[in-house]
């Protein structure tokens, strides 16, 4: 159970950390304090350590955000997923074999697409589509 709780709050820390870098003012803040770097790098002489310190700080925290990112998007998308899976389970009309679609073998996953593109080129090419107009008090 430790186990668990310590990779929650990891989770917990990089969509924090997700959250803090997606922001406007972060951006700022990174501009300001390079800015900042660069007029001391320009006033000492540019010394090489400090260079080599900078390269080396800035490579670190990309590789940090590179799994910050990643973490982040899995979720979403998992997330994401869950939440189509429900629209499509609810539907009367909906196929329920798209339900996790995404670990279908490749094969039917493009013939799925296939089937799909046919039935958008279909609905293209019929003469007159039906024009429905939105009446919210309209009950289904």
């Amino acid at each position: 159970m430790e186990h668990s709780s310590l990779l929650q709050r990891i989770s917990r820390i990089l969509h924090w950390v997700g959250e803090l870098t997606s922001r406007s003012g972060t951006a700022v803040v990174a501009t300001v304090l390079i800015a900042i770097f660069m007029i001391f790098l320009g006033v000492n002489g540019f010394p090489g350590t400090w260079e080599t310190t900078f390269a080396t700080v800035v490579s670190a925290i990309t590789l940090i955000m590179l799994f910050v990112i990643q973490h982040t998007q899995a979720r979403h998308q998992k997330v994401l997923q869950i939440k189509l899976d429900e629209l499509i389970r609810a539907s009367p009309r909906a196929d329920d074999l798209l339900v996790h679609l995404e670990v279908a073998p490749d094969d039917e996953v493009l013939e799925r697409e296939k089937e799909q593109v046919a039935h958008h080129e279909a609905l293209r090419d019929e003469p007159e589509l039906e024009v429905v107009e939105y009446n919210p008090t309209r009950q289904l």
